[in-house]
């Protein structure tokens, strides 16, 4: 006859628990997300309920769980919690708590919508645009009359935690710590190119160099230009205002160049007012890059869709420039050449 105390007591009554538990979880019901009113799924995810359909279609090949066994989550489920994340930016236990999910599912919840959404960003992000440049071009033109715009060119930094590794080279010059993100958009507000990947101690211009659409305009990949502030050098393909205008053509420049340029504040105003969580990203750099991209998947899905923006907050995106760079001569020549073809006083009485 076996020893009846081969096993401890202790153990067994451990295991008893344990499994009564985890049937517990077992008969959980599974919430009907999509039948909460319209208005309910706006506040909370950000996203009308066909978006949220959309989106789902879109990623659930990416998303889903392996396993079908009982309490696992569904990829709706999985969507939810990665859009609630990103709508809100809370702690990841309280949107556990606040969905009834653990903590640590709910992180591996939202890595998968990010890495999801990583994916499709080649698809969802393109320079300069979906549409024809020509319409591109109409479309910037329209707004004060500034000709051959393809794009407006901006950076803005992400807050993130200091990280453990290389903390300083992430502290900015506002003296806290961020990923510096370059942005390039249409003027419908959507963001045609994106850099995320830089520590925020690095400058706007020394992205700009770095990046693919420099290299493409360097080699007459595109016909047109770009619009930047003053933190950039003017180049023949990247418009700059003048720094000290005279009154007159110079002035007019200027003030079309900065209602143009206008729309590249306004869609990272959007963006961040739409995606909480990039106010703050508690996580490595490396993580956070990866969830500025999901963001800026998600607004051009959103835009494209025609989503109501939430209530946009006063975000300061006034910069400061502790590094001067003297203007190319060609780039100083092109816009000298777009100051008397368009805004001189012959133009003007035309």
């Amino acid at each position: 006859m076996a020893c009846p105390f081969l096993s401890d007591p202790i153990d067994i009554g451990a295991q008893i628990i344990r499994n009564a538990l985890r049937g517990e979880r077992l008969v959980q019901p599974q919430l009907d997300l999509l039948a909460f009113p319209e208005e309910i799924l706006i506040e909370r995810y950000h996203f009308s309920s066909n978006s949220i359909l959309y989106l789902h279609s879109l990623l659930r090949p990416y998303i889903s769980n392996l396993t079908h066994r009982g309490g696992a989550l569904t990829s709706m489920q999985i969507l939810c919690i990665g859009l609630r994340f990103f709508a809100h930016g809370s702690f990841l236990y309280n949107i556990g708590g606040a969905e009834n999910i653990g903590k640590s599912t709910v992180c591996r919840a939202v890595r998968k919508v990010t890495l999801a959404l990583k994916r499709v960003l080649p698809v969802m992000v393109v320079f300069p645009g979906h549409k024809p440049v020509e319409v591109i071009k109409e479309e910037f033109q329209r707004i004060a009359g500034f000709p051959n715009v393809i794009g407006c060119v901006d950076a803005t930094h992400i807050p993130i935690t200091p990280p453990a590794q290389n903390e300083r080279d992430y502290l900015n010059q506002k003296s806290f710590h961020s990923i510096n993100v370059q942005i390039i958009c249409d003027a419908s507000y959507k963001i045609t190119n994106l850099e995320a990947r830089w520590p925020g101690s690095v400058d706007d211009s020394h992205i700009y160099e770095e990046c693919s659409v420099y290299n493409k305009f360097a080699h007459g990949h595109f016909d047109g230009y770009l619009l930047g502030d003053v933190g950039y050098q003017c180049q023949p393909t990247l418009i700059t205002p003048y720094p000290d205008p005279e009154p007159g053509p110079q002035q007019r420049f200027n003030e079309a160049h900065s209602r143009t340029r206008a729309r590249i504040g306004m869609t990272i105003n959007m963006l961040k007012s739409r995606f909480q969580c990039l106010q703050k990203l508690r996580v490595t750099p490396e993580r956070a890059c990866d969830i500025i991209v999901a963001c800026v998947v998600l607004h051009n899905i959103a835009t494209n869709r025609g989503e109501e923006y939430p209530v946009l907050q006063m975000i300061d995106t006034e910069e400061e420039y502790p590094f001067y760079f003297e203007d190319l001569k060609d780039g100083m020549a092109a816009r000298d050449r777009i100051c008397r073809n368009c805004f001189s006083d012959e133009q003007t009485v035309k």
